[in-house]
């Protein structure tokens, strides 16, 4: 392995000419982020930010989160003595009449349907959600929309000055980066006066910092898979497990459909904790006897997180005593030994407005620029890449006439890059490009994206490591076109013949940062970038020289960027500036 890596470490002067200097000057094992915290804290948004950075961040939590796994269950009462230390109770939250869910897959978009469902009704929601796309006040959401940079600011001083003034030397001073965030959506919701706030959990469930909530209104379980399995386990029924940690006695819970063994364990797990647990019906039985549901967000997979939403929208408003319910219909549905079946009801009006008005970044969005299509689909798991796969195919079939297929791609922490990037081999890519989630290398950017947890080095060895994986999948694959032929009625891949021995090999590349990736994919032709600079290195290379005229000339181009929510972010941050602002 070390071998491997000096030989990778010997070719980064090569991908990353114009990060040299800038980001690594002085030493080639400075972090990704060039700002230093502000030594007297300032009430500006970017100050504030900088100083949330010097907070643990998520990837060192996790490092040690696995090294204190004997004992979990201090982490709550830690999170509870912050929590204290902050001015507030645990009974506080109760006002918050809160949505608690999670999930491996979906719970991000489960979590926004449910929020625009119940906006709908007049209600002023809250919104927590996990992890940011491009600016961090992205978490926190009032009715729909990031809190201002000054509210966050406002809040970010305060709280971190009230637990400045409550250290000792007892406990531990600061709460972690997510912790931190926690605590001040919790200020945020409660100042506010929300009449309720949807929570999605970080990672987990039992022990995660969320589940201090000691009485939400309804709670909600999405798509089961692995993720994480350094910290929740290494099987879904051992995840289930952890998932199910947030089911309260008498407090209603909902899930989809799961596979036996994690079901068998969500159901376990709520009979323990006297935790009513049903299952939703597919969004089909809510559908019969009236108009089909739109939905905002594309892709097939999004039908079993909007029941989930229905659920517990429905659920939340009849707890509330709320009128508009929508009325109950019967239902021929059964599920021999499963768990019971989650009521069926007639959607309303607010309800499909709603389902059909939800937006959210990165999930299955679709951007269209000219020539250029950008499918950007944060899947960073084996079930949600499958699901990713799945639409984008089916958009693909939309689309007639020679086209060129582009993956952009990153992944990042325990997952396994390899098992990813077999699974997105059928999309018959022309060309596989891989960059670290790093907008830019020559500039340390906006403060909402600084990452200190890793080197530009390591970063690139990384991406290195998945063009390797690319070749490897290419050689064993051994076949003697490029990619298979066109089916009748289908779509025409421009590149239908190899041009080396090793195709996917030699239509592979990396790049130090997105800006550069994203400068040769769109070859100028997207209004905001230019065109790459014949002086940077890497466009020595022939794959990048014969590409770009290729990308060009290409009366279509489709670009799936997935992989990594944090890629996409990035990608966002350029093609969208708005968002930075």
């Amino acid at each position: 392995m070390s071998r491997t890596r000096n030989r990778l470490r010997a070719v980064l002067s090569l991908l990353a000419v114009s990060a040299r200097g800038a980001t690594t000057e002085g030493s080639g094992r400075r972090g990704l982020s060039a700002w230093p915290a502000p030594q007297e804290p300032g009430m500006e948004y970017q100050d504030a930010v900088r100083m949330l950075n010097t907070l643990q961040t998520n990837a060192s939590y996790l490092e040690q989160a696995k090294r204190r796994r004997g004992d979990p269950p201090k982490q709550l009462e830690a999170m509870e003595l912050f929590l204290a230390r902050s001015g507030l109770q645990v009974e506080d939250l109760d006002q918050l009449n809160i949505i608690h869910v999670t999930g491996t897959k979906g719970k991000g978009s489960t979590c926004a349907f449910t929020e625009h469902i119940l906006r709908n009704y007049g209600l002023k929601t809250g919104f927590f959600s996990s992890p940011h796309l491009v600016q961090v006040r992205e978490r926190i959401r009032i009715n729909g929309q990031p809190i201002s940079r000054e509210l966050f600011t406002k809040h970010f001083w305060r709280l971190y000055h009230q637990l400045e003034k409550t250290k000792d030397g007892s406990c531990v001073s600061m709460p972690s980066y997510f912790r931190f965030l926690t605590l001040m959506a919790f200020h945020v919701f409660l100042q506010e006066k929300v009449d309720l706030a949807v929570v999605e959990v970080g990672i987990g469930g039992a022990y995660d910092c969320t589940n201090i909530v000691r009485k939400p209104v309804v709670c909600g379980v999405t798509s089961l898979g692995l993720d994480h399995t350094s910290l929740l386990g290494d099987t879904v029924e051992k995840i289930a497990w952890q998932k199910g940690g947030i089911f309260k006695p008498g407090i209603p819970a909902f899930t989809v459909l799961q596979p036996e063994g994690p079901l068998a364990v969500l159901r376990e797990r709520a009979q323990q904790i006297s935790c009513p647990l049903y299952l939703c019906p597919p969004l089909e039985a809510l559908e019969e006897g009236g108009p089909p549901l739109t939905l905002g967000l594309e892709g097939e997979h999004q039908r079993s997180n909007a029941a989930l939403a229905m659920q517990l929208a429905h659920c939340w408003l009849w707890k509330q005593e709320h009128q508009a319910l929508g009325e109950l219909k019967t239902s021929g549905l059964s599920v021999p030994g499963q768990l019971p079946l989650a009521p069926v009801f007639q959607p309303t009006s607010h309800m499909r407005r709603g389902l059909q008005d939800t937006e959210w970044l990165g999930r299955t969005q679709v951007l269209r620029r000219g020539p250029l299509t950008w499918y950007l689909d944060g899947a960073h798991t084996t079930s949600s890449v499958q699901a990713c796969v799945r639409w984008f195919c089916q958009a693909l079939q939309r689309n007639q006439g020679p086209q060129v297929r582009v993956l952009l791609f990153n992944s990042t922490g325990d997952r396994d890059p390899a098992a990813l990037l077999k699974l997105l081999q059928p999309c018959q890519f022309d060309y596989a490009v891989f960059c670290p989630n790093l907008t830019e290398v020559s500039s340390p950017g906006s403060a909402d994206q600084q990452n200190f947890t890793v080197t530009l080095d390591q970063v690139l060895i990384r991406c290195l490591e998945h063009k390797q994986h690319w070749s490897r999948l290419a050689e064993e694959q051994a076949s003697p076109a490029l990619w298979s032929p066109p089916q009748p009625g289908g779509t025409a891949p421009l590149l239908l013949a190899p041009r080396s021995p090793h195709p996917c090999s030699a239509s592979s590349l990396v790049f130090s940062c997105v800006s550069h990736a994203l400068q040769w994919i769109s070859q100028g032709r997207d209004p905001i970038f230019q065109p790459p600079s014949p002086l940077r290195g890497l466009l020595a290379h022939p794959t990048a020289s014969g590409g770009a005229g290729i990308l060009q000339e290409a009366g279509a181009i489709h670009v799936l960027v997935t992989g990594s929510l944090h890629l996409v972010g990035s990608v966002l941050k350029l093609l969208e500036p708005s968002l930075s602002q």
